[in-house]
């Protein structure tokens, strides 16, 4: 008798058995990183749905370069308030600038006169950080926290040489697909007179959708020897589309 007892409680038991099996199961798809194809395809929509959404903004951009491998005395600053319209691209005027006039001309001239034309329409989509000027793979090991998000890590390699195109890894939002940080090297320099960049920019999400907070590019030449170059961004103005 208490043989059949147990065995009937084990028969019972087996209902709650199966839900508790099945509710895991269910919780592991849940939470499961998708697979590349439809992280990348979530990637370009992401972009895209900015692109179409920001209309315009205007940001204060702060660029310091730093000479050799002294990284507290800058060499050369500039503050520059940067307008974007959808419609023309980028202008910058320039606040205040200090420092050595070789450095502002060859290096912070050259690298604000060489966003402005990358973001002229016709040009911009091709810096775009998307599967037509890249191919991505997904680094294995699931989900890695950047400042402070659940992220999805993603090797790039350039269609193309460019010096707005990168080979390095990008980390996207785990739950927007919106960019986090890229980090790498540029495939061609932007000047005769620098070498290619190990570039990094932060990004964070102003009403909703993701924009530079900051930046560092590093480069060795004969004629500068290493070169640093800082931006941040700072006090955003963003004007949004409006919904249909």
């Amino acid at each position: 008798m208490r043989f059949n007892r147990e065995k009937c409680r084990v028969r019972s038991l087996l209902p709650v058995f199966f839900l508790i099996a099945t509710s895991l199961s269910f919780a592991r798809a849940q939470t499961a990183t998708p697979d590349e194809a439809s992280i990348i395809q979530h990637i370009d929509a992401a972009i895209k749905a900015r692109f179409e959404a920001v209309l315009s903004f205007t940001v204060t951009e702060h660029y310091t370069v730093y000479r050799s491998s002294d990284e507290t005395h800058p060499a050369a600053e500039m503050t520059v308030k940067t307008t974007y319209d959808r419609k023309s691209g980028k202008s910058y005027t320039i606040v205040s600038e200090t420092g050595s006039e070789i450095l502002k001309h060859f290096v912070l001239d050259a690298l604000i006169e060489n966003e402005k034309r990358i973001n002229e329409p016709g040009n911009r989509e091709a810096s775009w950080f998307t599967s037509a000027n890249y191919v991505f793979k997904l680094v294995p090991g699931g989900v890695q926290r950047i400042d402070g998000r659940d992220c999805y890590a993603l090797a790039m390699s350039p269609r193309q040489k460019a010096s707005n195109l990168i080979q390095g890894t990008v980390w996207v939002d785990a739950k927007d697909f919106s960019t986090v940080k890229i980090e790498g090297v540029s495939t061609r320099s932007p000047s005769m007179l620098t070498g290619p960049s190990h570039v990094m920019r932060q990004y964070a999400l102003f009403a909703g959708f993701a924009q530079a907070t900051h930046a560092r590019a590093e480069s060795d030449s004969a004629l500068f020897g290493k070169t640093v170059v800082t931006i941040d961004y700072k006090n955003y103005e963003i004007r949004i589309r409006a919904a249909p």
